[in-house]
């Protein structure tokens, strides 16, 4: 149950892993334009560790050019030309910083709060403390494009919390579900008859041994049950009417991040609580011909501009936007200096975990907002900085929950998403 009226009843996490440029997307920096070539000043480089970068590398001006959009005015890319058009949705904060500067450990510490495995993820956390309002899907459940994330599925696992609370993987091709379909020869009878029977076996052994894991199996097989007709249903796109399938740009038969993003929408649409997008990617040290932040930046920004823009408008026809918080961002951000690695320069830049942009949108955000600023070259927070810690305390505050509430007693002391950090972003909210 939430602790307070909720803003939010379901939450859509756009996660790019592999950390986008904040520096070619919406931190707009003219100064570092200025010193696009020079030497990296060396008051930047001492007592700072970096993932790749070796000696003094040169300063890296934006690769993108930016323009501003709506009556906020905001900066953005233009490389996401329709978002653009939505930015006046959203509340960007510019200031984000994290604890970790490589892809895993970064993963994790975003969606677990730790940057150890066994964790559990924040969509868990989100059912472990709210439920599911539709008792025939999963109450998490995740969806990949372009590849996994460095992390891999313990970044949607439960950890100690009950293994019904870990996130449910579909898929936009194929069969929603991989090992949800009848075997050849039983029909939906006898696969009902064989739960039943499973299921009172699961009884006996737990009225033996009282343990709490079993009563988890028991509501995993009644679910899956349910869900060989729920999810097929909900996860048909070709329900779709072609006016919305051309507004995300969707590609049929195809694992899209655009398919993903209007799933997510049907997923909320039919109860789903937590809806978390993981999109592949996104990490840009240019090592090769067409990689980078110049044009390989740019063609993963042109997979996800016209998906994540229409997610906006069409919860927002919906009416849904009210109460769907979306979240935006990767795990950490991008150096203001390219890479220098043996002496060889690379359009890209390295990973830089003390500045980077995320936004949100929906269920009590405010519209056209920024919080937080970097200084003149995007490499540190100057004002408004803001924790990943903050980042999820924000999140389950709109779900209705207290972050330092929401706990789980484990190995015996009391766990909670946020250790014994976080703050809620009270600027953001409306």
């Amino acid at each position: 149950m939430p602790h307070f009226t909720p803003k939010a009843k379901h939450v859509i996490y756009l996660h790019m892993a592999g950390a986008p440029s904040q520096l070619e997307l919406f931190d707009f920096k003219p100064e570092l334009k200025k010193l696009d070539g020079q030497l990296c000043p060396p008051s930047l480089l001492e007592g700072k560790r970096f993932a790749f970068i070796r000696g003094v590398p040169k300063m890296l001006g934006p690769q993108i050019n930016f323009q501003q959009h709506g009556e906020s005015r905001t900066w953005v890319s233009d490389n996401l030309p329709k978002f653009g058009k939505v930015a006046d949705e959203v509340s960007f904060l510019k200031a984000v910083h994290t604890d970790e500067f490589n892809h895993a450990p970064a993963q994790f510490f975003m969606h677990t709060g730790s940057p150890r495995q066994g964790r559990p993820s924040i969509g868990s956390w989100a059912t472990y403390g709210l439920g599911s309002p539709n008792e025939d899907l999963p109450g998490f459940v995740v969806l990949l494009s372009a590849g996994g994330p460095t992390g891999g599925k313990r970044l949607w696992g439960s950890g100690f919390l009950p293994t019904v609370h870990q996130g449910v993987p579909c898929q936009s091709t194929g069969v929603a579900v991989r090992n949800l379909e009848n075997p050849k020869g039983v029909d939906g009878k006898l696969r009902k008859r064989s739960v039943d029977i499973i299921n009172q076996i699961n009884e006996l052994e737990y009225q033996e041994t009282q343990d709490p894991e079993i009563l988890t199996r028991i509501s995993q097989y009644e679910l899956a049950f349910r869900m060989q007709t729920s999810v097929p249903e909900v996860m048909n796109i070709d329900d779709e009417p072609e006016y919305i399938k051309n507004l995300y740009g969707i590609t049929p038969g195809k694992n899209s991040f655009a398919n993903n993003c209007l799933l997510a929408r049907r997923l909320v649409e039919n109860g789903v609580r937590f809806v978390q997008l993981y999109d592949n990617g996104w990490d840009m040290h240019g090592a090769g011909p067409g990689n980078g932040v110049g044009q390989g930046l740019t063609n993963k920004c042109n997979q996800i501009d016209q998906g994540m823009s229409a997610l906006l408008l069409d919860l927002k026809q919906r009416g849904l936007l009210e109460e769907t918080l979306v979240v935006w961002g990767g795990e950490f951000g991008r150096t203001p200096m390219m890479e220098a690695r043996t002496g060889v320069n690379f359009l890209g830049r390295d990973h830089h975990n003390e500045a980077f942009t995320m936004w949100m949108a929906g269920a009590g955000i405010k519209k056209g907002f920024t919080h937080g600023e970097t200084d003149e070259i995007g490499y540190s927070g100057i004002e408004g900085k803001v924790h990943v810690h903050d980042i999820q305390a924000t999140i389950l505050n709109q779900l209705g929950l207290d972050h330092e509430r929401t706990t789980y007693r484990f190995q015996g002391r009391d766990y909670r998403l946020t250790d014994v950090h976080g703050h809620v972003v009270k600027e953001i909210l409306a």
